[in-house]
């Protein structure tokens, strides 16, 4: 099955989200991201057999332990690899950035035992918002372009384990199983 690890804001913040990428300056024809698969991803992890998923669950609630949930927010949107031949429409991450970056580098690190190969690109949080179809398209501004809509900060309280199933309507996500952040005293 292919899975991924990933955080997935509250309802009320990918509907905002969403809403906000409706609103961005792009020339070209965009798919948008359903609001309920907006997502910070953490380690995509590719095909995973079901013999594996007791090691993975076991090294996710190791991670889980070291981490206290936290606050989020959107700091602006841009595009991937440039705003000019956009292929990815994102929003990006202001505060809670560096508590996301940990994370993502501890799943890393603990699933790297296992046979996950590490990604050779630093880490940068994000939430796609939506792809190019067909070719790229460009967003009207060079720069991070700020929020054309109010989007909610938001806590982080627990990582998810999710299987991502390819159909004709695209990705459809299941959550197989959630590891709640651990508040320290």
């Amino acid at each position: 099955m292919r899975t991924f690890v990933a955080v997935f804001p509250p309802p009320e913040t990918q509907e905002a989200l969403a809403d906000a990428a409706r609103g961005l300056p792009v020339v070209g024809k965009v798919r948008l991201t359903p609001p309920a698969n907006i997502h910070l991803t953490l380690k995509f992890l590719g095909d995973v057999s079901q013999e594996d998923l007791g090691r993975l669950a076991e090294a996710l609630e190791l991670v889980r332990e070291r981490h206290e949930p936290f606050e989020a927010s959107i700091s602006g949107f841009g595009a991937f690899p440039s705003p000019r031949r956009a292929r990815i429409l994102w929003a990006g991450i202001g505060e809670g950035a560096d508590e996301l970056r940990a994370l993502a580098r501890d799943v890393e690190e603990s699933l790297e035992p296992l046979g996950f190969e590490r990604e050779d690109r630093t880490y940068v949080p994000h939430l796609t918002l939506g792809r190019a179809r067909g070719r790229s398209v460009a967003l009207e501004t060079v720069e991070t372009v700020e929020s054309p809509s109010p989007v909610p900060e938001f806590f982080v309280r627990h990582a998810e384990l999710v299987e991502s199933v390819l159909g004709g309507a695209g990705a459809a996500y299941c959550i197989l199983a959630a590891y709640p952040l651990i508040r320290r005293p």
